[in-house]
């Protein structure tokens, strides 16, 4: 009897010490995919890309570009869009930045880049550090949903 009662309190806890590593989640593993800026027709611009996690959760916290000195993130909720200070990229799961959602948002562009054109972004986050993402300009109407 005593052997079974060891038996199963060994069961026990290794079974927690798994599930409670589980639940860290360790590291994000982040990739970004879809990225896109429509052209823009005036000295702002929107960006839009997916970024997945295959790790541990993590956050947005900020973007830089050289297009512009002033590039924030931006929420849409119930078609109000109102400027946030991070955004959740959950463990396992993605940040969606898309028309009429969330979005990066570029104010004061030193120029204006046209379809075809790459431009350079800086993703960070509060602990993979910094992603470089070129993204590219397509035409200002474009939406890969609708496509």
């Amino acid at each position: 009897m005593r052997r079974r009662t060891a038996l199963a309190g060994a069961l026990v806890l290794t079974t927690g010490l798994a599930l409670t590593g589980c639940s860290s989640g360790g590291a994000p593993v982040l990739e970004v995919t879809g990225a896109f800026m429509p052209q823009p027709v005036s000295d702002m611009a929107a960006g839009f890309l997916v970024v997945r996690n295959s790790g541990g959760a993590d956050r947005l916290t900020s973007v830089t570009s050289p297009l512009s000195d002033h590039v924030s993130i931006h929420e849409t909720k119930d078609r109000v869009m109102r400027m946030v200070t991070s955004f959740e990229v959950p463990a396992g799961g993605q940040l969606d930045l898309e028309r009429g959602g969330n979005h990066l948002m570029f104010t004061g562009l030193k120029e204006r880049p046209r379809q075809g054109d790459t431009v350079p972004v800086e993703l960070h986050f509060e602990k993979a550090g910094r992603i470089a993402v070129d993204v590219p300009v397509k035409e200002t109407t474009y939406n890969p949903r609708k496509q």
